[in-house]
């Protein structure tokens, strides 16, 4: 067997995974009893709590299946998003790449900013 069974993180998840299971079995019972004894409400919940410990069930088998990041796989993420930053601002448009239609457009619109800046700064 793998160590993925037996370290000490997945024996916790597996005594944490068995008392879940407990205790839903435990309130299954305690539902399905009230149910027998006239409380008709009881019946949904003693389907509910079965479905909760099939939901314990899918946890522990996706946490013992998921492999932690390692600090080399976080670093090589790390230089993949600046890699990927640099060539973001590499394609950004530059001023000089505007024709000269859109560059009195935009200095038109930072004029019309910086006098609506100028206007709310006059008490």
């Amino acid at each position: 067997m793998s160590s993925k069974w037996f370290s000490g993180r997945a024996l916790r998840i597996h005594v944490l995974s068995l008392l879940w299971i407990a205790l839903c079995a435990g309130a299954a019972w305690w539902q399905i009893s009230r149910a027998v004894g006239g409380n008709a409400l009881s019946w949904v919940y003693a389907i509910e709590w079965p479905v909760f410990a099939g939901a314990g069930i899918y946890v522990w088998w996706h946490l013992l299946n998921t492999a932690p990041v390692t600090a080399q796989e976080r670093e090589e993420r790390r230089v993949l998003e600046e890699e990927l930053r640099a060539q973001a601002q590499a394609s950004k448009r530059r001023p000089e790449d505007e024709d000269d239609a859109l560059r009195a457009y935009n200095d038109h619109l930072a004029t019309l900013a910086d006098n609506d800046r100028s206007q709310k700064e006059q008490p």
